[in-house]
């Protein structure tokens, strides 16, 4: 089957074509602004990829074309559609597809989906997941929304179904809509036999009201996980509890409060997992923060499902080598005084931005560099960010930062105003040229540049690496 990608190069569809690739289909795509780790992941695969989306590319003529979310009817100020291939699509009567949907019939089908949910921590917990299966021999299939660095890829089939066998795959179940044409979350097409739900919180204001339609979508999740499944769920959260009291048809387990099956007892970076009050394991790995250690907990209680014992879990996490762009270190300079670090960090949401920052600091404690400042650099990327939803947040999400710096280029709200309650300790730049001086003229010996975005954040961390480089 020939397969024609459009928006190849999301984290969910670059893992999809790399998904049908491994199948042996024939896949193309096109997308727009490229950037890695995707862009790389796919011309490693041989995959040919167009950059933009014209109508041209119906001579191609795939048995399917397969449709991202990115893609819609959206017009032009002039008129012109914005995806002109979409348009051809549809005037020719071309056969076409979501990625969730394809995804769910041709790949999950038949095998014993885990399917990792929550508003922060799912590319982390769905790596941390895949790579506990893996470690204890199951082999598992997975699409992570990025790329762990325990795999190098972000998806793979993993041991095929065979003789009846439901072999296992790992996915992130997002609950952001499915495509122009299917505005359900993409999850409800996953059909998951383990299904976490890992915490959730408003986010995505383009296409939800408000956090209770976003309960209710979870809700739809929980409706397709059969009796014999089981729901994992974060006993911490108040709008996880208002989920399950929807209904809840299946075996469920609990972790992170104080009653849950699953608990934590110690510090992020070195814990006992007790199972009911009972230690069944014990965590020594490189991560930190609370949001890890609970990630941890929802993984190693996912892995039960499969029969995997929490310490056969705790020995994979001891090796679990994280994701890529998640406090992941691109560079340090080195300065009379004191080295800079410069991290590249997928945080966008003002939790996660809180959670990284502390994550960050909890680590430098821990090492006795606690004097060691850390500034924050972020962009407001995200489509719930741009609308400015959440700008109220962000003093918040920064006071960990000894200074923040924000990317204002492109939004339609003050972002000094927002950010004023920091007083000096926040500056906002235009363009990323401003904002690298910016971050340079205050950098000191020792400091640590965490920058944070959902996109190629314009390359500033190369940027920031050539301005602080004795020239």
């Amino acid at each position: 089957m020939h397969i024609h990608i459009l928006g190849i190069c999301g984290t969910f569809m670059g893992g999809l074509a790399a998904l049908a690739r491994e199948a042996g289909h024939r896949v193309t795509g096109c997308d727009a602004g490229v950037y890695p780790p995707m862009s790389e992941q796919l011309r490693a695969l041989g995959i040919d990829l167009i950059e933009g989306y014209g109508a041209d590319q119906l001579a191609l003529r795939p048995d399917v074309f397969v449709i991202g979310n990115v893609v819609s009817r959206a017009r032009s100020a002039d008129g012109t559609p914005k995806f002109p291939l979409m348009e051809a699509i549809l005037d020719d009567g071309a056969r076409y597809i979501s990625g969730p949907q394809w995804l769910g019939e041709q790949v999950l089908h038949g095998r014993h989906v885990l399917a990792v949910a929550g508003t922060h921590g799912k590319t982390t917990t769905t790596a941390m997941l895949a790579w506990i299966l893996e470690h204890a021999g199951l082999a598992p299939g997975f699409l992570v929304g990025g790329v762990p660095l325990n795999f190098g890829v972000s998806a793979r089939l993993g041991r095929l179904p065979a003789d009846g066998t439901r072999t296992p795959f790992v996915i992130e179940a997002d609950e952001y809509d499915t495509a122009f044409f299917d505005k359900r979350s993409k999850f409800v097409h996953y059909r998951p036999r383990t299904a976490v739900l890992n915490n959730l919180e408003f986010d995505h204001a383009d296409i939800f009201d408000d956090l209770a339609a976003i309960e209710r979508q979870f809700h739809h999740l929980l409706r397709t996980v059969p009796a014999s499944g089981r729901v994992i769920a974060n006993g911490l959260e108040e709008s996880i509890a208002r989920v399950l009291h929807m209904g809840l048809y299946s075996e469920l387990r609990t972790f992170g409060a104080a009653d849950s099956d699953y608990t934590a007892e110690g510090e992020p970076h070195d814990f006992a997992v007790l199972r009911r009050g009972k230690a069944v394991a014990h965590v020594r790995w490189s991560l930190s923060g609370t949001h890890n250690q609970l990630n941890a907990l929802a993984a190693l209680a996912a892995a039960e499902h499969l029969g995997v014992a929490p310490a056969v879990a705790a020995e994979a996490l001891a090796g679990f080598a994280h994701v890529r762009r998640r406090l992941e270190v691109r560079g340090t300079v080195a300065l009379p005084g004191g080295a800079v670090t410069i991290y590249d960090d997928f945080a966008h949401h003002p939790t996660a931005i809180r959670t990284t920052i502390d994550g960050l600091r909890r680590r430098l404690d821990r090492e006795g560099r606690g004097n060691e400042r850390i500034l924050a650099i972020f962009e407001p990327r995200s489509n719930t960010m741009k609308l400015g939803t959440m700008k109220a947040q962000l003093p918040w999400a920064l006071e960990g930062a000894a200074l923040a710096f924000c990317h204002a280029g492109g939004l339609d709200w003050d972002a000094a105003a927002a950010l004023a309650p920091l007083g000096a300790r926040a500056q906002v730049a235009p363009d990323i040229d401003t904002l690298v001086a910016q971050v340079a003229a205050a950098v000191r010996p020792g400091d640590h540049l965490l920058c944070m975005s959902n996109g190629a954040f314009g390359g500033v961390h190369g940027r920031l690496l050539a301005a602080l480089r004795p020239q």
